[in-house]
């Protein structure tokens, strides 16, 4: 019997970067500094409440927007770190991940032949989510210098068109470690204000930014808030990436939008885990502590780096450390984060691989969220270039 073919809908998608990294990695017993998960274990407290959970019997479907305990937790802390009051029941919904928050946004807003802008380098779920939903992707590459990766606004300006359906922005940013500030926000709210233009952004890492900097989410911008999807990850948040849950708010009209996608294409989340990081979140100092616990991470690793061959570039937010290699090698990025994986048995991310078409800055990404052992051991092989 001969299988049926079936034409692609995403003819250009491949294995992802962090696969194949990862597997080489695993191939050479390499130090695995590429794909952005922790090698510690989270908080006990919190896998006891979810197991909690369990023996209380929440084990079966909850409400297709989530546990209402969880949305009003969200609710409250978005209003207290950020200003603005969303309502738990109307304009909160619990995903599976943020993955699944971003691709449905998209789908529930774009139509076929929207143009959507994506800041790039750019998270690798975006394009796909994109053309799945019939969009048009136009790429927007940062600046890149000294002072690190910065958004050309006057580009993100130049680039709207007629129809230009949504921009999608990510802070702290995936993967150069920049975040975006007040003057980004003011510069992003003049160029939608007053047009029919939505805005996505995703701000998994909003609890890991540095050096005293506050994390200028999209919901503390009025302007910019009416029209968003605001996206963010307990993944992330709580150490607990495999647990796939995360969250979106929004204003009443886009959630409701949103919902009509999200019960067709997962419905709802996992109970028990839901009403575990509710229990959780009555106390806040696990994610008001988490900038100072991976700014410690990040200092051990710049420190370390800061006798190395590698170029550091800012690492304002996110637990990702971008550098340039310049000195090492005239490679591709690819080729060179082959060769790094193979030699000094450490694994690192081509930043070339976050854009839609080839660009090549000679810098590749290391993840610090990993145990301080993790991070002296790929040290002491790095310092050996």
């Amino acid at each position: 019997m001969t299988t049926p073919a079936i034409a692609s809908r995403l003819p250009l998608v491949g294995t992802t970067i962090f696969t194949q990294m990862s597997a080489l990695a695993a191939q050479h017993q390499a130090v695995n500094l590429g794909q952005g998960f922790p090698d510690f274990n989270c908080d006990p407290r919190l896998v006891g409440q979810v197991s909690e959970a369990m023996r209380a019997g929440h084990n079966q479907y909850p409400f297709m927007t989530g546990v209402p305990a969880l949305r009003e937790a969200i609710a409250a802390k978005i209003e207290t770190l950020y200003g603005r009051r969303y309502d738990s029941a109307q304009e909160i919904t619990v995903t599976a991940g943020a993955t699944q928050a971003l691709i449905t946004a998209i789908l529930c807003s774009v139509h076929p032949g929207d143009e959507v802008i994506v800041i790039e380098p750019a998270y690798d779920s975006y394009a796909p989510a994109i053309a799945l939903a019939g969009g048009v992707v136009v790429p927007v590459a940062m600046q890149v210098g000294e002072q690190g990766y910065s958004v050309p606004w006057e580009r993100v300006a130049a680039a709207i068109k007629p129809r230009t359906r949504m921009i999608v922005i990510n802070t702290p940013h995936n993967p150069t470690g920049s975040i975006l500030r007040q003057a980004d926000l003011d510069a992003l709210a003049a160029i939608v204000d007053g047009t029919g233009i939505l805005v996505l952004s995703d701000e998994v890492y909003e609890h890991m930014v540095f050096d005293g900097q506050p994390h200028a989410s999209v919901a503390r911008h009025p302007v910019l808030a009416e029209r968003a999807f605001v996206v963010s990850s307990f993944g992330k948040t709580y150490h607990v990436t495999g647990w796939k849950v995360g969250y979106v708010a929004a204003p009443a009209p886009l959630m409701a939008e949103f919902r009509k996608v999200h019960q067709y294409n997962v419905f709802t989340v996992n109970t028990p885990m839901q009403h575990g990081i509710a229990a959780y979140m009555r106390d806040p100092a696990p994610y008001l502590d988490l900038p100072g616990f991976y700014q410690r991470k990040r200092d051990l690793f710049r420190e370390g780096l800061a006798g190395s061959r590698f170029t550091l570039l800012p690492a304002d937010g996110t637990y990702f450390q971008c550098v340039r290699y310049e000195a090492i090698s005239d490679l591709p990025e690819a080729e060179f984060a082959t060769w790094l994986t193979a030699e000094a048995k450490v694994a690192a991310i081509p930043v070339s691989a976050f854009y839609s078409q080839p660009t090549e800055s000679g810098i590749v990404r290391f993840c610090f969220a990993k145990k301080d052992e993790t991070l002296q051991l790929a040290l002491e092989r790095l310092a050996r270039l």
